[in-house]
């Protein structure tokens, strides 16, 4: 039997993205299959750093992002680029969340390395609609803000799971009907179809992050709703605003008293 971590360190740094997906949806079956698991003798994990990526898309902050209509298409290809730029980040945000932290109950693995496998397939599936579209992944500018999170929570599975699955990646549950209503209002069924499958799935990841941020919490003996306010305001100064997607959102673990308080942000 091989090493789970090992395997997703693997993908991690896999550069070439039909590689990363290669490896990821192999790594995914091998688990299934009784092939892989984590390993308590497995080498501690690196110090995190960029995971493996292509040269492009070139990364740039939010703020130097070309803003383009959805009235061209390229102003849909560059926001479908936007999405699978996103997912492109959540297959190596899952399998960090396999490598780095250790000793976790075989579920937590199961989820992290489904929710990559999931991404994955996320990713594949937008790469396909910017062919279609004429255009290709790196083809338009990017920014590393998921990414950053996970180098900020590398030292706390908590804030890990508080951060990226329940505040950055809930973020798509929020904004992703939106563009859905803009995109059948150019005709763009194709895409609405994808994001609809995206948006269904999501919610199941978001889940998974609330699941075993409630775990840690238990296990430190700390209560999760206050725990999450702290953490949001100590990583992000409170910066997270709505509207919000009340029912994904509660299907995805949050609490009442959680989805009230975040409202109360703006």
């Amino acid at each position: 039997m091989h090493d789970l971590h090992t395997a997703a360190r693997r993908c991690l740094e896999a550069t070439d993205p039909a590689e990363k997906i290669r490896l990821s949806f192999e790594t995914w079956a091998a688990l299934g299959e009784g092939l892989l698991a984590p390993d308590p003798a497995s080498p501690a994990a690196l110090p995190i750093g960029p995971p493996g990526r292509p040269e492009r898309p070139r990364l740039v902050s939010s703020r130097d992002l070309a803003q383009r209509g959805l009235g061209t298409a390229e102003g849909r290809a560059a926001l479908v680029h936007a999405i699978a730029h996103i997912e492109f980040n959540a297959i190596d945000l899952a399998w960090d969340a396999v490598y780095r932290f250790r000793g976790k109950p075989d579920a937590y693995y199961r989820d992290w390395a489904s929710c990559a496998n999931d991404e994955a397939r996320h990713f594949t599936l937008l790469s396909g609609r910017l062919a279609e579209l004429g255009y290709a992944y790196g083809d338009f500018d990017a920014h590393n803000g998921l990414w950053e999170m996970a180098e900020k929570t590398a030292h706390s599975d908590t804030a890990r799971m508080a951060l990226v699955p329940r505040v950055l990646e809930a973020r798509g549950l929020d904004v992703t009907p939106g563009m859905m209503e803009r995109l059948r209002r150019q005709n763009d069924e194709r895409t609405v179809g994808i994001l609809e499958v995206i948006l269904r799935e999501e919610v199941a990841h978001v889940a998974a992050g609330t699941r075993w941020f409630h775990w840690c919490c238990e296990r430190d003996g700390i209560e999760p709703e206050a725990t999450f306010a702290t953490l949001l305001n100590d990583y992000m100064n409170g910066s997270l605003r709505g509207p919000f997607n009340l029912g994904a959102r509660r299907e995805a673990g949050f609490s009442e008293t959680e989805l009230t308080w975040l409202q109360t942000l703006g």
